[in-house]
């Protein structure tokens, strides 16, 4: 069940808000629509709901708000508008994705894909899907966890009428299994066909809610659909018929030469137009929407409005080119409340114009109570504590917008991330081509030592392909989150949480050696297949070589991780790792190339007497050579590089989770 108490978007600018104070429920095993032309506030409801949006209110889903729930997923499956997904991914990769997300078994995904009809398709990718099979798919990855509640923001729009009825089907069966469905729509037909009940919305302001059936007699009515080329002719015509036999009738002037006739039947409208030699290309029954419900209105004359009412005859009111206009009373122009009140109300009419015939009584007690208070004297003043003696109702809670939950299985989740696409594999292909092509040409020219030549790493480029490579595939592991949000289809938001961090790293950092490892072994094949074995001999320091490759690429990737992660884009983490070797490595040369008093000799020896403890395996050597790499310029830069990054990760992440 889910219960919505006081949502209220903040004001924008000038302008009202959005939604105002709207208060509602949506039972458990029914079907809820939200009904509303555009702009009427119906997204902005649910993202209030959701959390998505700032504003006040409170909406409970079963009992709890949705930021109690450890598990939304669990609980309410969303469905925003498209699915935010690679367009290279499969169906099929892209749910089995977001099984390790929720925290479900991955068989889960090929038991949606049957529930929703999309077998045949598991293996398509979502940039070729169509509307229809989009929307399937959304519905596929709202129904993953098996949430017990469905928000959904127009699920029919732009369907056929086909897959329009397999959704509702789809939906008023996980109804009739106890669960609540809540939808949006713009089409009273459709809201009252397919919902059991129905809540309207106008302008931000709840006007009605109904149950479907008490919505389909007091907002549907039939009407008579009338096409000729002389509208205004026929609309006078009925018109006056109307008020020559006291029917109520009531002609709305379409777009073009169509008429819409409430209150009559096709073959009165059909012998009006013969008897008058009026041409006529369609005329049929249909089921029109009366509008938004009727509101009472204070004004000085409460009974000018859509209905009319007449000393002697019926109501009649008609709506040229969307303005209404009331029809002046027959007779000497002049009406009382007891003649209001005596004129009979047709069958069907609003409980909202049938009030407007008490209102003039009211007025004229309460004018009848003026003059005798007058006369009475004057009347003490009235302080306004004294009028309303309760206090002011509290405001409801204000909304807080928090990111999306972090994936319960993130390992699993970046693995699937990472594998579902080809981008990765082209990258790795592209460097490997790259590094050996460069390899070869710098062994020709000569003047390279061989450690540079066997990471292709010219004097004139800041970073080896394979470093540049490695930085990339790790701007992009953070870069397609944000550009794909599979994570958060709903909120847009990435979650920056620190497991979800800390995967990406690991994943990184494996695709980074193994980059590196294949790169060195690529270009020593080739040069030994060009060139012959003198320039394929590995050097004697070739674990200390080793070792600093390995620290470049790695830290290369993180760095493209954490910048990514940190500007919300693909572009500045690979930026960040061109900025290493461009900015940085000069001003740490700089700085090292200084005059130096002290040195750090005897480091790894002072660290072992600091802890009490015997280093095992000689494990002072291994130190040493980490603080030679990092003693490097470009370790250095590097090092301080992933520490700031680092550090401003975690401070955005921490200030977020404070907020």
């Amino acid at each position: 069940m889910i219960q919505a108490i006081g949502l209220t978007s903040d004001p924008r600018k000038e302008l009202p808000p959005a939604v105002d104070d709207v208060s509602f429920e949506a039972r458990a095993g029914h079907v809820t629509a939200l009904l509303g032309a555009s702009g009427a506030g119906k997204t902005t409801a649910l993202r209030l709901m959701l959390e998505l949006q700032r504003g006040r209110g409170i909406t409970y889903f079963r009992g709890r708000p949705l930021h109690r729930i450890a598990h939304p997923s669990r609980e309410v499956g969303v469905l925003l508008g498209d699915v935010p997904g690679h367009p290279a991914r499969t169906v099929r990769g892209h749910l089995r994705m977001l099984c390790a997300a929720a925290g479900v078994p991955a068989r889960r995904a090929d038991e949606v894909l049957e529930v929703v009809g999309l077998v045949s398709l598991r293996d398509e990718r979502l940039g070729t899907l169509s509307r229809g099979m989009d929307r399937r798919l959304g519905l596929a990855c709202a129904l993953l966890a098996d949430p017990h509640t469905l928000v959904l923001d127009a699920p029919a729009d732009g369907l056929s009428t086909r897959e329009s009825r397999w959704l509702y089907g789809m939906l008023r069966a996980h109804a009739a299994q106890g669960g609540t469905v809540l939808l949006t729509t713009t089409d009273p037909k459709e809201a009252a066909r397919t919902a059991d009940r129905v809540v309207t919305l106008e302008q931000g302001r709840l006007v009605a809610d109904q149950e479907a059936a008490d919505f389909a007699r007091t907002r549907l009515r039939p009407r008579v659909a009338v096409r000729t080329p002389h509208a205004s002719r026929l609309a006078a015509l009925l018109t006056k018929e109307a008020r020559t036999t006291r029917r109520s009738v009531e002609v709305v002037r379409e777009s073009g030469n169509r008429l819409s006739v409430y209150g009559s039947t096709c073959a009165a409208v059909g012998e009006t137009a013969f008897r008058h030699g009026v041409l006529v290309h369609q005329l049929a029954d249909e089921v029109g929407d009366m509008g938004p419900a009727p509101r009472a209105d204070l004004s000085t004359e409460p009974w000018a409005g859509e209905a009319s009412q007449t000393s002697g005859g019926a109501s009649f009111a008609a709506r040229d080119h969307g303005q209404e206009a009331a029809v002046p009373p027959q007779g000497d122009g002049s009406s009382t409340a007891d003649d209001l009140a005596a004129s009979p109300m047709p069958d069907g009419a609003p409980a909202a114009a049938q009030a407007l015939t008490d209102e003039p009584r009211a007025a004229g007690a309460a004018a009848a109570g003026d003059e005798s208070s007058r006369a009475a004297g004057p009347r003490p003043s009235v302080s306004a504590a004294d009028r309303f003696p309760d206090s002011l109702p509290d405001l409801p809670p204000p909304i807080s917008v928090r990111p999306a939950p972090s994936p319960l299985r993130p390992l699993r989740y970046e693995l699937r991330r990472a594998a579902g696409v080809g981008t990765g594999f082209l990258t790795c292909a592209a460097v490997l081509v790259v590094s050996a092509v460069t390899a070869v040409l710098l062994a020709r020219i000569g003047h390279t030592p061989r450690p540079r030549l066997f990471v292709a790493w010219p004097q004139e480029l800041p970073l080896p392909p394979a470093a540049l490579g490695a930085g990339l595939l790790g701007a992009i592991a953070f870069g397609d989150e944000f550009r794909h949000p599979a994570l958060a289809a709903d909120r847009g938001t990435v979650p920056r949480r620190l497991g979800l961090l800390a995967a990406k790293l690991v994943v990184s950092s494996a695709t980074a050696l193994v980059l590196a490892v294949l790169t060195v072994g690529c270009d020593i094949e080739v040069l030994y297949l060009v060139y012959g074995r003198e320039l394929a001999e590995v050097p004697a320091d070739w674990l200390s070589l080793s070792a600093s490759w390995i620290g470049l690429t790695v830290g290369c990737a993180w760095a493209g991780v954490l910048a990514a992660g940190l500007f919300r884009s693909t572009t500045a983490g690979l930026a960040a790792v061109v900025s290493v070797p461009v900015v940085l490595v000069p001003l740490v040369q700089k700085v090292m190339e200084g005059p130096s008093v002290r040195t750090a000799a005897g480091f790894p020896l002072r660290v072992r007497e600091l802890l009490l403890s015997q280093w095992p395996f000689g494990g002072e050597r291994y130190l040493a050579a980490v603080a030679r790499v990092i003693a490097q310029p470009v370790g250095g830069a590097l090092t301080l590089s992933l520490a700031a990054l680092l550090g401003a990760y975690l401070l955005t992440t921490l200030r977020s989770r404070v907020r």
